[in-house]
């Protein structure tokens, strides 16, 4: 094999592992829900080591990358494709987080499971989950018109944020005992977890229109940035 070939073969192998780190985090995300939903500590803490996991595989990927600018010392959109990589693998890294987060707010909501968790919580879970898989099949193919679409459902996950914090603080008002406001806040935590995985999403996609363009464009702005 040629050496061109074989470094295009790299970079090919490259994209595969990042496409498998983004299905971990899916999953990681997924499981978060489900023990949101049923308030399952078991498999809350599954997904704490489930994030161990998806920590590793950015190291792994970032060695890797390491590997192919030292060795072959890449110019133009080969540099751009790596560079990319290593940005998309931290933000894939946070969304993990951002999971995890969700699974230690189960481990606090089922000393208090009584507690309300709005509907607009899996609204927002569903949600950012598509978000991530779209982002993912545009990166596996190039898909700039995907990638955009990605990042104009942010004001959704933005929408149902809005919702669930508005509820939650009508509730913690009349919630009475300390111990009460406590135990609903932890559902306003969960909420700020997928606003941020939602917001990570769309950084993703940032990065793969600035792989295939050349061109960084910032599409996540908040409103009141805008102001004046």
């Amino acid at each position: 094999m040629r050496i061109r070939q074989r470094f295009e073969q790299q970079l090919e192998d490259l994209r595969g592992d990042v496409l498998r780190m983004g299905s971990m985090v899916e999953h990681e995300l997924h499981e978060a829900m489900v023990a949101l939903e049923t308030l399952d500590p078991e498999r809350a803490r599954s997904v704490i080591a489930l994030d161990s996991e998806v920590n590793q595989t950015r190291f792994d990927i970032e060695e890797k990358c390491f590997g192919l600018i030292v060795t072959q010392q890449p110019a133009a959109r080969d540099l751009r494709s790596i560079v990319t990589v290593m940005n998309m693998i931290i933000d894939l890294e946070r969304m993990g987080d951002q999971a995890k987060g969700i699974a230690k707010v189960v481990l606090h909501m089922v000393q208090s499971p009584d507690i309300p968790r709005p509907a607009e919580l899996r609204q927002m879970g569903i949600q950012v989950a598509r978000m991530l898989n779209q982002t993912m099949t545009a990166y596996a193919h190039d898909n700039i018109e995907l990638a955009h679409a990605v990042a104009e459902q942010d004001d959704e996950v933005d929408a149902l944020y809005a919702h669930v914090f508005g509820q939650i603080m009508a509730h913690m008002a009349s919630a009475g005992t300390p111990a009460k406001i406590e135990a609903t806040y932890e559902a306003l935590r969960a909420a700020r977890e997928l606003e941020r995985f939602g917001d990570l999403a769309t950084n993703l996609a940032e990065r793969v229109i600035y792989m295939v363009t050349g061109r960084f464009q910032e599409m996540n702005i908040d409103r009141e940035d805008l102001i004046g």
